[in-house]
């Protein structure tokens, strides 16, 4: 069980520091070929998008790995869960069909929370 917790772990993890650096630093120009919908929000918000998936990945990873309040792995899972949640709507008002990476992250977060509490 902790091999599958840790390879879905880390791979969420993965994608969600590189996202998340991605929207911290990067302009609204350089995001929009890959998140068209960064028009749609303010900037700061689009800034605390990233630092939610940033923390989110922190959040998978070093609790279990310090065992250091490892309850904040659930809780990361159960966060980047409900991101992905909110994700489709945002998407799909905007006319953009193209949610299969967001179904996929959320389904992903899913296994990790399932797979946390079991650690």
């Amino acid at each position: 069980m902790d091999t599958a917790y840790w390879t879905v772990a880390s791979l969420l993890a993965l994608f969600y520091l590189y996202a998340g650096t991605l929207k911290l630093v990067r302009d609204r120009e350089a995001l929009r070929p890959m998140m068209a919908w960064v028009d749609r929000l303010p900037l700061p918000a689009v800034r605390a998008l990233g630092a939610v998936e940033v923390l989110g990945a922190a959040g998978l990873v070093l609790p279990p790995l310090t065992g250091i309040a490892p309850a904040l792995a659930p809780a990361a899972a159960t966060g980047l869960l409900l991101l992905q949640a909110g994700a489709v709507p945002v998407h799909l008002t905007a006319g953009d069909r193209r949610i299969a990476l967001n179904l996929t992250l959320l389904a992903t977060a899913a296994a990790a929370l399932r797979l946390s509490t079991a650690l």
